[in-house]
């Protein structure tokens, strides 16, 4: 049974509805799985079958194989609470929701019909105004509504549409029927999280998912960025993600979709408009982009024409729409059809524009704005759920500002009459509909928990295409409010099932069509700048590291911990902001939380082994913080973190393509590699460095077996100096780094002519500079030197690419 080991003698070919009832004392029927009369809907008894066989044990570490797929990937969703925000683990309910194909064509045909009507209305409203003009549309609706752009009124937009990627929330009654919640025009979000559902899920089933004829989801993207791609008129322009940036709550699925699509993740800050055309800022300049699909609210886009204190937008995106040249993927100002009092008056708008009720109704809805309305609301408050009129949020997703009237106790219901009386325009009631239950996987049973439905439908060369499948979002209570992610709900895959096979679908194009390669230099420069600081950070902390080890090695082995040796390495770090005395400072925990700051920036360009290695190196370095004493204990931390350092080192450096961006995060690194061995030579191999400092320098360059190696002398300050300063084949000195940099330089975007950029002349400098010297006249003045040289070779980068 479900809820432990199978019976293995259940009898073969018994109905799928009588197997279903011989596990309702233990599985929990739900509404999702039984239709109107009472028998099981197609998929769901030998989903239930298929699970009832596979023991307790092996059903836990399934989905735990699951959950700790998502952990690896990094997916998260991010949780607004109080004055803060959290990262919370991506919550995956492990059981998909089951609809069969049939069922869906027609869930499909009412989504088509309802995203064409959508399109409809918002050219009316940016246009003609017809269905104002008609009664069919409150004027307060639009004109009193923050949705509404007034400066967008006649844009026209590029291909003719305003509408191209769309998302439904929809709702089933216990009864079967299914119904519309809400729209989602202005930004849709999750349909990266529904590919990640669709993974995770198999990973738990793939011998079920693989029996049951399930429709994959990557044709509809597929075709969704094809048709994405078609709208740049201009040859030359790019079409890209845009992003509000790491804050936002699904930033994940920005990064995840930009990567998934191989498109452009971008922010206001990498735009620039110049002569009405919308330009991205890269290493080889300013170049064109035709189409963005924004992943932003539309009032935040342009600081010079709507809000004024949008700080993630970009000043003239307006004027580019104007011109013709910029395609928004939607339309800026769409999202006035989100509007929660919008769905009362959507059956007259589609009588009126298509000649019938819509094939899938929305909830009932009534503007209290109207008198005849107003008055219904009031009479039958306690079946209504009632909140702002122009909200663009779910009544579960809005559960302060929207109660239901049964829920109000004496004061607030007649508080809640006399605002309705008083400003009945600024309400809107639905009916408080009863959602349908899903069963949800819990402590070894199934449990039946309340589910909503998100669908995304996109525009294509071929019409609209409904995504054969989408997420459900699933209440960990049977609170429908808890089916909201804020509020702790779930999310789970949805699987649109076959009585036959189905299409293997996948993103790849057939191969009629010639490859294009993208430019070299079309690496945005904040891009550039994060991959520069990332190399930097990672070496920093290396360096860091190795310092911290050699001393506490020492620190364990010394009688006095005054030493003199002793002493001068803690003055050396905390010139560098690192206390000696803490096994883990908060010094070095800054910088891994800065090396995965600048990682997260470049989600889109960074491999998720990459990503993992990064963050479990994270981790492993806060739960050092608090269990690691100093001395021994300290010393052999700090090797296992070398351990994952050389790990997270090796990933990058053969996995990574050896693009523009692997170029600067290689250059970070050789000038944070070049500045630690310079200052630290410097330190430790000067002439009024104390005894010891010799040896330790070797053993933090890594060097000891070299020396011994290379030099048949015990270790003296200029073989040391020869070692790890001038000697170009020791991957540790600076003249290594130098070679290095002299090369990444030169391929940098802006050397094709054969003139010397800034950068190039600095490294030129300063590599010319390190060959003349000998190891004799080499000290702490010269190794400061090398220090400005670098800080000067940085600058002249971050001059040429990233300002």
């Amino acid at each position: 049974m479900i809820a432990g080991e199978p019976k293995r003698d259940a009898p073969a070919g018994r109905s799928g509805r009588s197997l279903l009832a011989s596990y309702r004392p233990i599985a929990g029927v739900t509404d999702e799985m039984l239709d109107a009369s009472g028998n099981v809907r197609p998929g769901w008894d030998m989903l239930i079958s298929a699970l009832s066989y596979i023991p307790y044990k092996d059903r836990t570490e399934r989905f735990g194989r699951a959950d700790q797929y998502l952990r690896d990937a990094g997916v998260y969703y991010r949780v607004y609470e109080g004055q803060g925000a959290r990262e919370r683990e991506w919550p995956l309910a492990h059981l998909p929701l089951i609809i069969s194909e049939t069922e869906w064509q027609d869930i499909s045909a009412g989504l088509e019909e309802r995203a064409e009507l959508l399109e409809r209305i918002v050219a009316d409203i940016y246009g003609a105004n017809m269905l104002v003009a008609r009664g069919l549309i409150p004027p307060a609706l639009i004109a009193g509504n923050p949705e509404f752009l007034r400066p967008l009124v006649g844009i026209q937009p590029v291909g003719g549409h305003f509408l191209h990627f769309c998302a439904f929330e929809l709702g089933r009654g216990p009864d079967g029927r299914w119904w519309v919640l809400g729209d989602r025009t202005q930004a849709p979000s999750g349909a990266g999280f529904a590919l990640e559902n669709r993974v995770a899920t198999t990973r738990a089933l793939p011998d079920i998912f693989g029996d049951m004829n399930v429709h994959r989801l990557a044709g509809f993207f597929r075709q969704f960025r094809d048709t994405l791609l078609s709208l740049a008129e201009d040859p030359a322009g790019r079409a890209a993600i845009l992003s509000p940036g790491p804050l936002n709550e699904t930033y994940f699925e920005h990064a995840w979709i930009a990567r998934y699509l191989g498109i452009s993740l971008l922010e206001g800050e990498d735009l620039r408009v110049s002569g009405g055309k919308v330009m991205v800022r890269t290493v080889s300049g300013l170049k064109p982009v035709s189409v963005l699909w924004r992943r932003m609210d539309a009032d935040f886009m342009d600081p010079l024409e709507l809000r004024g204190d949008s700080h993630i937008g970009t000043p003239g995106i307006v004027e580019a729409l104007r011109s013709g040249t910029l395609a928004v993927v939607n339309a800026m100002g769409s999202g006035i059809v989100e509007t929660r009092a919008m769905l009362a008056f959507m059956p007259g708008i589609a009588r009126a524009l298509i000649g019938s009720e819509p094939k899938l109704p929305s909830v009932a809805t009534w503007w209290c704005g109207q008198a005849r309305e107003q008055r219904h609301v009031m009479d039958r408050l306690d079946r209504m759920v009632v909140g702002p009129a122009l909200s663009t949020r779910l009544p579960f997703e809005d559960s302060e500002a929207t109660r239901p009237g049964s829920a109000l106790d004496a004061n607030e219901r007649a508080d809640l009459l006399a605002r309705l009386a008083a400003d009945g325009a600024a309400y809107a009631a639905q009916e408080n509909v009863t959602l349908s239950t899903t069963p949800v996987y819990s402590h070894g049973r199934l449990v039946p928990r309340p589910m909503s439905l998100r669908v995304y439908a996109a525009r294509t060369k071929d019409g609209w295409s409904i995504m054969p499948g989408g997420f459900a979002r699933i209440g960990r209570t049977n609170d429908a409010a808890a089916i909201a992610m804020q509020r702790g709900g779930q999310a789970a895959d949805v699987w649109i099932v076959s009585d036959r096979p189905v299409r293997r679908e996948t993103l790849l194009p057939d191969d009629t069509g010639s490859a294009r390669r993208s430019a070299s230099g079309n690496l945005p420069s904040r891009a550039a700048e994060n991959m520069m600081w990332l190399g930097r950070y990672s070496e920093r902390l290396e360096g860091t590291v190795r310092i911290l080890r050699a001393y506490h090695v020492r620190l364990a082995e010394a009688a006095d911990p005054a030493l003199p040796l002793l002493k001068t390495v803690r003055a050396y770090l905390d010139f560098l902001g690192v206390d000696a005395t803490c096994a883990v400072s908060p010094g070095v925990l800054r910088t891994i939380d800065n090396a995965t700051g600048s990682a997260g920036q470049i989600r889109d360009r960074f491999s998720p082994d990459g990503w993992l290695a990064l963050n479990d190196l994270s981790k492993t370095l806060h739960r050092f913080a608090d269990k690691v004493e100093p001395g021994d204990d300290a010393a052999r931390a700090m090797t296992v973190i070398l351990r994952k350092l050389a790990g997270f080192s090796g990933l990058v450096h053969e996995n990574m393509y050896r693009f523009t961006g692997w170029r600067f995060l290689e250059i970070g690194r050789r000038v944070e590699r070049g500045i630690h061995m310079a200052r630290v030579v410097g330190a430790l191999a000067s002439t009024k460095a104390p005894d010891g400092g010799l040896d330790m320098l070797l053993e933090i360059g890594d060097s000891v077996l070299t020396h011994r190696r290379q030099f048949s002398v015990n270790a003296s300050r200029r073989s040391v100096i020869e070692l790890l300063a001038l000697d170009p084949l020791n991957p540790r000195s600076i003249a290594f780094q130098l070679d290095r940099l002299k090369a990444g330089v030169a391929e940098l975007p802006g050397n094709e002519t054969g003139h010397l950029t800034a950068a190039a002349k600095e490294v030129l400098n300063l590599h010319t500079r390190l060959s003349i010297w000998e190891a004799k006249d080499l000290d702490t003045a010269q190794f400061n030197e090398i220090v400005s040289g670098l800080g000067a070779i940085y600058d002249a980068i971050s001059h040429s690419y990233f300002v």
